[in-house]
């Protein structure tokens, strides 16, 4: 069975950093393409970064490019999303997501405020 943990998150200054981690189990997380999604307050779900099973290939919505980076180490089964320069519109609850079968985790609650 698919499970996956989400975890790092917390309450930021505007412009601080904060790194998320995803730890995946009951799956071959080395064969699998992984995504972060978040979800606003009162808002939908949004897709923001996507990384291939290997990490040599990322994507990203328009905006989170160029402050957050998706990573991954297969050797531990974790998924990562480094989050830099971050934004009040950035408070969201944060998920990992198996795309192949399109599950997620609980989530992890990012909030940016001074």
């Amino acid at each position: 069975q698919v499970q996956l943990v989400e975890s790092g998150g917390g309450l930021v200054q505007p412009g601080g950093s904060l790194r998320l981690s995803c730890t995946a189990s009951g799956f071959r997380f080395w064969v699998n393409s992984m995504s972060w999604l978040r979800q606003a307050p009162g808002k939908g779900l949004e897709y923001i970064a996507g990384i291939n099973n290997s990490g040599d290939m990322t994507r990203y919505a328009d905006s989170v490019k160029g402050r957050f980076t998706i990573s991954r180490d297969n050797s531990i089964n974790t998924l990562y999303l480094q989050m830099d320069s971050l934004k009040p519109e950035d408070t969201a609850v944060y998920y990992c997501r198996q795309d192949a079968t399109d599950t997620r985790g609980r989530g992890a609650q990012v909030t940016v405020s001074s």
